[in-house]
């Protein structure tokens, strides 16, 4: 079976982009693929907006950071890490996530990052196991309500 490939967001696949559907009660832990969009398109150096595709099916939407000024952080220590992923209803359970991640990952070793953070909703139905199993561990820091968690890379 051929690996998943990332494709970048184009005039042709925004609307199917946009279409993407986490199962119910997923909705409350990330927002929209169109709402992620616009963030991108309002910080254009900062976001890494993906699309991830099996074969011709669009299946998930990724989108990493890069450099972004922490809040709460007085350091001027940047960071980059995973901003998004909504991974559609129907294709859940079967790698696309991890994929997706992974990808990021890779993109952030090129850039010279040595760490990938991401938050989250440590809540039920978050997705904390999904990460902590990809060896993300919390930093004991909070963004909001969300759970900070880092992966060495």
């Amino acid at each position: 079976m051929p690996e998943p490939t990332l494709q970048l967001v184009t005039s042709d696949n925004v609307e199917a982009a946009c279409a993407i559907r986490l199962l119910p009660h997923q909705d409350a832990h990330v927002e929209s693929v169109a709402e992620s969009l616009a963030l991108a398109y309002t910080l254009p150096t900062k976001a890494w907006p993906r699309l991830v595709y099996d074969r011709s099916a669009l299946v998930a939407f990724v989108m990493a950071f890069h450099q972004v000024d922490w809040p709460g952080d007085p350091s001027g220590v940047t960071r980059s890490g995973l901003w998004r992923l909504n991974v559609d209803a129907q294709h859940q359970h079967q790698g696309y996530g991890r994929f997706a991640v992974l990808a990021v990952c890779a993109d952030l070793l090129e850039r010279g990052e040595r760490t990938c953070f991401v938050t989250y909703d440590a809540g039920e139905h978050g997705p904390e196991n999904f990460y902590l199993k990809l060896g993300f561990r919390p930093t004991g820091e909070f963004s909001g309500r969300q759970v900070v968690a880092s992966l060495t890379l």
